[in-house]
């Protein structure tokens, strides 16, 4: 009961920073789109080479994006197929897509490892992160750009996107040991926050827009078993056949295992619907319920599975 309470009282901040965005839609005006770009092509990249810099690059930490990457695609192709079934010709399917292999592994789940696992799991958690990114920023921003876009326009748009480029500039440089300078990472530094911040408040922007007809049933129902059901089985299923089998991984990546499996709905469905003009009010109303339904169910299942 004491570990569900203090997760419960470190997640609210994240929910004022929800309002604060509806705030700023509703009384200042605030533009979603502007947001959305800043962190897609700057914030993001940032974050992205800050932690794979500052990574140890071992192979099972390695292998964690990789993983991790995999998991995502087979998630999304997965639901893809259901979503073809339930919205034929509706481009809603492409954002359940990518919705199913996505999470708020960052805004969330970087905050929730450095409370319960310290500075150490820092990294881990961000190695883990990499592979949602690599895989939001590839596959999953080529099936949700696919809803209006052609074939060679998504992939272009894929193309562009600095992230993927940040990830592996990141690696060399970590490779080369390279000095950035404390100016170089002070700065970086300066982007975890703004990463965290702006994206929980594209959601409340997000909300500001939303009408009733946004509340789709099937959508949040498809996006709630793909997140609270089928991606604990497949990360428990994990642990469970290396602990038995193994022994790649130690304790604190099964603890990153099951973090990255039960954070709500990424918070860059509404980003990325936001931008290429996917249903983007369907993604927060269903981003929104799933925050808040994670208030409870985060700490109920680290406490039964991490302690």
């Amino acid at each position: 009961m004491t570990i569900f309470l203090t997760l419960l009282l470190k997640l609210i901040p994240l929910y004022l920073m929800i309002l604060l965005g509806f705030i700023a839609a509703k009384v200042l005006g605030a533009q979603r789109e502007t947001v959305a770009k800043l962190l897609i092509y700057i914030i993001a990249p940032a974050v992205v080479f800050y932690g794979t810099f500052s990574a140890e690059l071992t192979l099972a930490n390695l292998s964690l994006p990789v993983l991790f990457f995999l998991i995502c695609c087979s998630m999304c192709l997965v639901f893809f197929g259901i979503g073809k079934i339930v919205y034929k010709n509706d481009s809603t399917k492409n954002i359940l897509a990518f919705t199913a292999g996505a999470g708020n592994t960052g805004y969330f789940g970087l905050p929730v490892a450095l409370m319960l696992f310290g500075d150490e799991a820092f990294c881990l958690a961000v190695l883990a992160i990499l592979g949602y990114i690599f895989y939001e920023n590839s596959l999953g921003f080529y099936i949700t750009a696919k809803g209006n876009y052609t074939a060679r326009e998504s992939l272009m748009k894929v193309v562009r996107l600095p992230t993927i480029y940040a990830f592996f500039v990141g690696i060399i440089c970590n490779l080369l040991n390279l000095n950035l300078g404390e100016i170089g990472l002070t700065t970086i530094e300066y982007f975890k926050g703004a990463y965290s911040l702006l994206g929980m408040m594209i959601i409340g922007m997000g909300l500001a827009t939303v009408c009733i007809r946004a509340f789709d049933f099937k959508f949040i129902s498809l996006s709630f078993l793909a997140k609270f059901i089928v991606w604990p089985i497949i990360m428990l299923s994990l642990v469970a056949l290396d602990r038995q089998f193994f022994q790649f991984y130690d304790s604190a990546v099964y603890g990153i295992f099951i973090l990255m499996a039960i954070v709500p709905l990424a918070a860059n469905t509404v980003t990325l619907a936001t931008e290429l003009k996917a249903h983007p009010e369907k993604a927060a109303v269903a981003v929104l319920l799933s925050t808040v339904f994670a208030l409870f169910y985060i700490p109920l299942m680290v406490g039964i599975f991490v302690y």
